[in-house]
């Protein structure tokens, strides 16, 4: 704690007397972008960013003409808010909820879809279980609904892609950043780009983190590391590569019991673990390849790239309940049981796509012709901790828990390789000035062979999928777009990681997603968005155990339906905007030994509210105001424990020193709300941060 104390206030001390160094040009301050490039055509028809809607269709179209809800958060947000995490980001994206991830991952809730795996990095699988970092990231999007055409299996609710920073031919750039919260975590981070010839760019970004905060015993550290190239290989040509180290070690915190239906009260900051076993270690290798040729003629096509290497270990004393003993209705005991499970995985990815953009006979399209393969390798191990030979034990309630004497017991490895052979076409048709429709459809081939090694059981199972997306889009005038859309996708029964099958498995069809979904979107200004949608997704085929004969059977069904608004961009030149509200509705519709009929969904708030803007008064000085809010919700299946209702507000301040030097001020939670956002199960509640403040500096050549 004196290391931390001491680096705390060096750089507060640093960051408060910059303040006083004399602003030089008025328009020091600049511009603000809450909204990822063009979102209207501002010509001809390939004269728009291709970087707009490109994730949603994986061709060159603004954002208003994507028949589908997408929510994105740009690189200027992500500063303003002082966010390093995936995590973190998308709080604030209304119709995505946080499952806790067990203290040592990314898990979401999207339209009350749970998922570890439906995330990606410039459209390309990134599906290990881990914290993803944003230091090399220029903007997070949210694309709602099932994409299967786009992305293939899973993303029955929706997926969340990043979108790499990289090299930009000719420009040079060396921006460095440090900030220090409250409790004394902080980060350092630099991003650093230069030009080399007319031919060739390097970009390298970098970063180094140390986490804390309330809780007792949790700390961490993250060491990441991202180099680019860009290569102009002549007019037409251009080659990207990039290569990701990232190195996460934190304290595993399984959060707090439950007792009666809700969390348990007044130990938020109690560490309910071991803290010198709970510990999650993650090495993350990601490089990449993309080649880009322009072939004339409005035909262009690009090939990608994708080698990753995970290498993931965790262990954990995790709380699994509260009791009340001597019957006087206060908790006094807790539950704990406990193990620990490595993960080795490689992931080989090939992605091939042509684009044609042309006429015929008057008639305009946008043709896009793909093709994916993928080779994943996962190894897998568990071990339990016995107490004594049993699996779990009891600990009387304090400050500080303690953990008896275990022993590890190997409970379960495996080995498995995933193939997965991928071909998909779609059509973006625009037969009038005023109505588009888009037709496509993905054919996905799927092949999981694995070995139980603790059964001594090896499966083998093959799949193939057809999956149709089709939509239409109004146009009454340019920056206004009225839309429908039908889209499918599946997920094995193998579930989303994919390390082994069982002997029920192997048996299942994959589980399948259906979305239909209308909306309006309009664009009052080029750097403004406004959307609004409703839709309705329904999941079936998903395994349940039949309440009569004990066997898993594919009846599971459920809906979810809902509507969503938002707002984005800038409503002045000086306030910029980012606010969103979801509405959802979901429940079991077929009964099952553990849901009957009219369950509720897990973690799926009714009321979402997602805000944050920034106003600045001067060209030195702005302010931002934010707020998060979430209505109760039931933490699991069995809809007995209620994650209470809660609000919170975050604030911030900024100050141009100069147009190299900026320093700005963050409070999460200002108001000092007792909330629990999230949870993995009933027994394993994330407690919210309390009111916490972070200050960084920015300095930038």
């Amino acid at each position: 704690m004196a290391l931390h104390t001491h680096r705390a206030a060096l750089l507060i001390g640093t960051a408060f007397a910059t303040m006083h160094a004399p602003a030089l040009a008025d328009d020091a301050q600049p511009e603000r972008d809450y909204l990822p490039g063009h979102i209207v055509v501002t010509g001809d028809r390939d004269s728009y960013s291709a970087d707009d809607g490109s994730s949603a269709t994986k061709t060159p179209t603004p954002m208003i003409d994507v028949p589908q809800a997408v929510a994105a958060i740009t690189r200027d947000q992500i500063e303003d808010q002082n966010i390093t995490s995936l995590n973190d980001a998308l709080r604030f994206v209304p119709g995505v909820s946080m499952e806790s991830g067990e203290g040592h991952r990314d898990e979401v809730f999207i339209r009350g879809q749970e998922s570890t795996a439906d995330f990606y990095v410039d459209g390309l699988r990134d599906d290990a279980q881990y914290y993803r970092p944003l230091y090399n990231v220029e903007r997070v999007e949210v694309l709602k609904g099932a994409n299967a055409l786009i992305f293939g299996r899973g993303a029955g609710g929706g997926a969340i892609n990043r979108v790499s920073k990289k090299a930009v031919l000719g420009e040079q750039r060396v921006v460095g950043m440090a900030s220090v919260d409250s409790h004394g975590a902080f980060s350092l981070a630099a991003d650093v780009g230069a030009p080399v010839g007319n031919t060739v760019a390097l970009r390298v970004n970098g970063t180094y983190e140390e986490f804390d905060n309330d809780r007792d015993f949790y700390e961490g550290r993250f060491i990441g590391f991202s180099p680019t190239a860009t290569i102009a290989m002549g007019d037409a040509t251009e080659l990207v590569l990039t290569y990701t180290y990232d190195d996460d070690r934190r304290v595993t915190d399984r959060g707090i019991p439950s007792f009666g239906t809700g969390p348990l009260e007044g130990v938020d900051t109690v560490f309910f673990g071991d803290a010198d076993y709970n510990v999650s270690d993650v090495e993350a290798h990601i490089a990449r390849a993309r080649l880009d040729h322009d072939f004339g003629g409005g035909l262009s096509g690009n090939v990608t790239a994708q080698y990753a290497n995970y290498d993931k270990f965790y262990s954990n004393i995790v709380p699994s309940g509260a009791t009340d003993t001597d019957d006087d209705g206060l908790a006094d005991t807790v539950s704990l049981s406990g193990y620990e499970s490595g993960t080795l995985r490689e992931n080989l990815i090939g992605q091939a796509n042509l684009v044609w953009q042309g006429d015929t006979g008057g008639i305009g399209h946008t043709v896009l012709i793909g093709a994916e393969a993928m080779r994943q390798d996962t190894d897998a191990d568990r071990d339990r901790a016995l107490f004594g030979g049993l699996s779990s034990t009891s600990s009387p309630l304090a400050d500080t828990i303690f953990i008896p004497a275990f022993t590890l017991s190997p409970q379960r490895a495996s080995t498995s390789r995933l193939e997965t052979l991928s071909f998909y076409v779609q059509d973006q048709v625009e037969l009038t000035d005023w109505l588009q429709i888009i037709v496509g459809a993905r054919y996905d081939e799927f092949q999981l062979d694995s070995y139980d090694i603790g059964e001594d059981f090896a499966a083998s199972r093959s799949d193939s999928k057809l999956s149709p997306r089709a939509g239409i889009v109004i146009k009454p005038q340019e920056n206004l777009s009225l839309y429908a859309s039908y889209s499918e996708s599946f997920l094995p029964s193998s579930g989303d990681q994919f390390t082994v099958l069982s002997e029920t498995s192997v048996l299942l069809d994959p589980e399948e997603f259906q979305t239909l979904e209308a909306g309006i979107k309009w664009a009052p200004r080029a750097d403004l968005l406004a959307t609004a949608a409703v839709f309705r997704l329904d999941r079936s085929n998903t395994p349940a155990v039949d309440g009569t004969t004990g066997l898993t059977v594919l009846t599971g069904e459920s809906r979810v339906q809902g509507f969503e608004a938002s707002l984005a961009g800038s409503l002045t030149e000086a306030l910029h905007v980012n606010l969103g509200y979801t509405y959802l509705d979901g429940e079991i519709r077929s009964a099952t030994s553990s849901a009957g009929v009219g369950t509720e969904l897990q973690q799926l708030p009714a009321h979402q509210i997602g805000a944050w803007a920034r106003y600045d008064f001067t060209d030195n000085f702005g302010f931002g105001l934010g707020a998060v809010h979430q209505s109760s919700q039931f933490a699991s299946y069995s809809n007995d424990v209620v994650l209470p209702a809660y609000t919170r507000v975050d604030a911030a301040a900024f100050y141009t020193v100069s147009d190299r030097l900026s320093v700005q001020l963050n409070v999460e939670n200002l108001l000092d709300e007792d909330y629990w956002p999230s949870a993995h199960g009933d027994n394993n509640i994330q407690p919210g941060k309390p009111l916490t403040a972070k200050i960084g500096i920015r300095y930038e050549m």
